[in-house]
């Protein structure tokens, strides 16, 4: 059997269904007792106790049917009454019909076996007094009234069971509750770590728990010390290579600026400089966001300051749509605004303007760029957030090329915020926009 249709019901949440494993026998076990149990133990001797009594009320009445009289009647079954513990009263009071409350289960079964054995049984009230049975049959010198204890029919107090079942079954949920916490608190504190770490906010964390919970989060804690350790490793080499390269790139700079200026010596400044244009920007790629630590930063007051600078350079970079004034998100503003100046630096590298925009919610920080340049058509960009992929038919030349790595950068540092890095097109430029969105 297919049973996949019960997913779209089933809770999400670790603690939701953890509860419902822990519930559902409970109340199933409640159901069985309650209909298994109950039912029909107690139906079972209430038919015994009400059939042993209707032998008794059927030889008192063929008693007071045999006696001349309602004196003689009423004088004959004196001496039962006590012993009985049945009150009887010849003529009596009539009841008409049978009355009880709703819930009184075992009652109803104790009707059913009156009525079908009791003579001309006239009516039954087990609802004026629960504690009495009231009946009235109809005999020869008028209504024969009995009265005796409900103990005669039923067992006593049978929801005891019932209220003693229900409050051991709620003290060992909450017990249950209580352990069951306690084992999932572990495994929430693992997934809070991981968060942080995704978000580029490793939190101090120890394994606890039962021993599987304890081997996932040392397997954490291995995986965040190898990563770091990579991270580490690689931003040491990088500034090596820096070191190393910029040396000789710094010898050659200054051995052009001795010679006599030509066109051949124009041309190898041209192409040093397009090397530490290319050296920063591999550097850029790989160092990431180096050793910065995040702190709280005005998403909004960040923006107007890329803007600033693309303005003082000369580039036309407006602002756009800025919500969340004030409002303070923790990030690494050092490396958000690297990732934002790359952007800048590729819509006014192939557009002719750019907007720049940022919102503020709840539970993300997305900044906005948009162009007026070619775009990047759909089906490409993908491979354009790839590092060192240049859509060289896409995008206009004319300004200039990069290395490809304007995108990566920007991806990089967004992942490393629990965030993403969306291309669509611009409405209201017309060319590409790019959404660099980060987790709160």
């Amino acid at each position: 059997m297919n049973f996949a249709w019960l997913k779209q019901y089933m809770p999400r949440g670790l603690y939701q269904r953890a509860a419902l494993i822990l519930i559902l026998p409970i109340v199933t076990l409640q159901l069985v007792v309650s209909i298994v149990f109950l039912q029909r133990h107690f139906e079972g001797v209430t038919t015994q106790m009400s059939q042993t009594v209707v032998v008794e009320l059927g030889y008192i009445y063929d008693l007071i049917e045999a006696a001349p009289d309602a004196q003689s009647a009423q004088a004959e079954v004196s001496d039962f009454q006590a012993p009985l513990g049945i009150d009887i009263t010849v003529p009596g009071q009539k009841i008409d019909g049978d009355s009880r409350v709703f819930y009184d289960l075992t009652g109803k079964t104790a009707l059913e076996i009156f009525y079908d054995s009791l003579p001309n049984l006239q009516g039954v009230d087990l609802r004026s007094n629960d504690n009495f049975v009231h009946l009235s049959m109809g005999g020869r010198y008028g209504p024969v009234e009995v009265r005796f204890p409900r103990r005669r029919v039923t067992a006593s107090n049978p929801h005891q069971l019932l209220v003693l079942t229900v409050a051991t079954a709620v003290l060992m949920t909450i017990i249950a509750y209580l352990f069951l916490r306690n084992q999932l608190r572990p495994i929430k504190r693992l997934g809070d770590a991981s968060a942080a770490f995704g978000r580029g906010q490793p939190v101090k964390y120890h394994p606890s728990g039962a021993l599987e919970v304890r081997a996932a989060g040392q397997a954490f804690l291995d995986m965040r010390n190898r990563i770091e350790r990579q991270i580490e490793q690689r931003t040491l080499l990088l500034s090596g290579v820096s070191h190393d390269l910029r040396t000789p790139l710094t010898r050659l700079k200054l051995g052009l600026s001795m010679m006599e200026p030509d066109d051949d010596v124009a041309a190898l400044e041209r192409d040093v400089r397009d090397m530490e244009r290319l050296l920063d920007a591999f550097l850029s790629f790989a160092r990431g966001q180096g050793a910065e630590e995040s702190e709280l930063t005005d998403p909004a007051g960040l923006v107007r300051r890329v803007i600033e600078n693309a303005q003082r350079g000369g580039q036309d970079v407006e602002a756009g749509q800025i919500d969340g004034e004030g409002v303070l998100v923790l990030m690494r503003p050092v490396a958000i605004q690297r990732a934002l100046e790359n952007l800048v630096g590729n819509a006014v590298r192939y557009g002719a303007r750019c907007v720049v925009g940022v919102t503020v919610s709840e539970r993300a920080v997305v900044f906005s760029i948009e162009d007026d340049g070619p775009g990047i058509p759909e089906s490409d960009r993908e491979t354009a957030l790839k590092p060192f992929a240049r859509l060289d038919s896409a995008r206009n030349q004319d300004r200039g090329s990069g290395v490809g790595l304007g995108l990566a950068i920007a991806l990089d540092i967004a992942r490393a915020h629990g965030g993403a890095l969306r291309l669509g097109d611009s409405e209201a430029l017309g060319g590409l926009k790019v959404d660099l969105v980060l987790a709160r």
